[in-house]
């Protein structure tokens, strides 16, 4: 090994904390390598509800200072990165024999004053029987609030913090699995293993675990331990329908059960409902939705819309497995989501940082904190920077990217509005990039369905590590939704041939 083979920090993980604390300390001076064992998001991170939001029902557990750190940062995040997040207002319908008003009213007075908000619209009542968000709702549902919180494209915010790390100089591996690590003096041994099985060895001063679910087994078979028992897995699971209705407003249902779920727009032509709570065994990978808990889901919706929610309006389900910190809750839905970071070593010795819980919003002050701990461990280099520095595409002001579609038409006048919009959402200003040069629509290549084109396609293979049909139909991009099985084939065999890799179809 020589010097190129040895890095102040090694991340092992690929979701949105890996992610996070990578680019942090690069930004703070570190030598840093992320390993991701298969694709940025593929497990925790793309499974979510995709919200960047306070936590409304974590107030009734007493989780004021996680819910006031996530009401802060909304606004941070959604400067950073305004063009894959964007506010959301939530209706929340009274429901008799529940929460009672007063509740209600103070849970979202809290809301409304915990987190600083500057920018968002404050809490209002609503008269849902002459409002639009009461439409679609059963008419007994008179009175209901609304409030300010925001979207997240999930998987595209994990890959452009991977990628902002790696502008900055961070070495990124996806495809790749840390197998052993083994102290070497004041630093890791670490053996990495390819997807072609090929393996190299490199020294690392700090290993960061943000394995997500995979934390405790990181640290059986990675380390060798047998003590690790830290992590609650819990599944959760979302049912995507045929779009319920026509505004763009999302809703906040309370059930029976002391749950909440939610009802989203989604992608244009859908909605998402979500999301369940169950104590999770065996591999996250392999986490599937119940029957149950599409029942549970159904029905819970069906309590609120006019029209009920059937099983048959279902086009496609997902289940993930939040990895909380097993704080001894005896039920799923109250395990604390806030985030424990646990250092040992350090000092002349190999440093560990191992990462449990989390969420999508408090990842940047997670990322803060876990450099903090390790600058104790390691020395100290820069000091804190992200929550002014945008992720790639979001250098813009909010009110650039609310139009920057209509100026990609300005430029382009040949580009379909539609193809416009979904590049602005997806790429921000570096849809030029994409675009850049072409005088036609001809001149982005080949269409491989629902707008994606060649351009895109290499664009997403040299600049985000995606690989397969399924990174850039489900991650990269969420046009899984839109293409037909041949389309995905087709793209599937291009990859094949562009990327060398066995690439397989979602």
């Amino acid at each position: 090994m020589d010097q190129h083979d040895t890095f102040d920090i090694l991340v092992i993980g690929g979701g949105i904390n890996g992610c996070g604390i990578a680019r942090d300390m690069i930004g703070r001076g570190y030598s840093v390598m992320l390993a991701e064992k298969v694709d940025f998001a593929s497990g925790t991170s793309s499974w979510s509800t995709k919200l960047i939001h306070g936590g409304l029902r974590y107030l009734e557990h007493y989780e004021f200072r996680l819910v006031r750190e996530a009401l802060i940062e909304r606004e941070v995040l959604w400067a950073m990165a305004p063009h894959i997040i964007r506010p959301l207002r939530f209706v929340l319908p009274h429901h008799e024999g529940l929460r009672p008003t007063w509740m209600l009213r103070l849970g979202l007075f809290a809301y409304d004053h915990l987190g600083g908000r500057k920018l968002l619209p404050p809490t209002r009542t609503l008269d849902l029987a002459h409002d639009e968000a009461g439409a679609p709702l059963k008419p007994e549902f008179v009175k209901g609030f609304e409030y300010s919180d925001c979207w997240v494209d999930d998987a595209r915010f994990v890959v452009l913090n991977a990628r902002d790390a790696a502008d900055r100089g961070a070495v990124i591996r996806t495809r790749t699995e840390v197998t052993e690590a083994r102290p070497d003096g004041d630093a890791w041994r670490v053996t990495l293993r390819g997807a072609d099985g090929a393996t190299r060895e490199l020294r690392a001063r700090c290993l960061v675990n943000a394995a997500g679910p995979w934390v405790d087994h990181v640290l059986g078979e990675t380390f060798g331990r047998n003590d690790a028992h830290n992590v609650r897995l819990v599944q959760g699971s979302h049912i995507v329908v045929k779009k319920l209705y026509d505004h763009d407003k999302a809703y906040i249902f309370q059930n029976a059960d002391g749950r909440i779920i939610f009802a989203i727009p989604y992608e244009g032509a859908f909605t998402l409902i979500g999301t369940t709570d169950r104590d999770f065994e065996g591999d996250p990978r392999d986490a599937k939705i119940t029957d149950e808990e599409v029942g549970y889901l159904v029905e819970a919706a069906s309590e609120y819309f006019r029209t009920p929610v059937e099983r048959e309006d279902i086009v496609w389900t997902y289940s993930g497995v939040r990895p909380l910190f097993d704080d001894g809750a005896s039920k799923a839905q109250e395990a604390t989501r806030d985030y424990v970071l646990r250092t040992e070593g350090g000092h002349g010795k190999p440093a560990l940082l191992n990462v449990f819980g989390g969420k999508l919003t408090t990842y940047r002050r997670l990322a803060e904190s876990a450099a903090e701990r390790i600058a104790t461990m390691i020395g100290a280099k820069g000091g804190s920077w992200t929550a002014r520095a945008p992720l790639p595409g979001g250098e813009m002001p909010i009110s650039v990217a609310q139009s920057f579609a209509n100026r990609l038409c300005s430029t382009y006048p040949w580009l379909d509005p539609s193809l416009a919009a979904r590049l602005s959402r997806l790429y921000g200003v570096r849809a030029q990039d994409i675009l850049r040069g072409a005088e036609s629509a001809d001149d982005l290549g080949r269409s491989f369905g629902a707008g994606l084109t060649e351009r895109e396609v290499r664009h997403l293979v040299d600049t985000e590590w995606a690989i397969t049909a399924e990174d850039i139909l489900w991650r990269r991009t969420k046009l899984g939704l839109f293409v037909t099985k041949d389309e995905a084939s087709a793209l599937d065999s291009y990859l094949k041939d562009v990327t060398g890799h066995a690439a397989h179809a979602a």
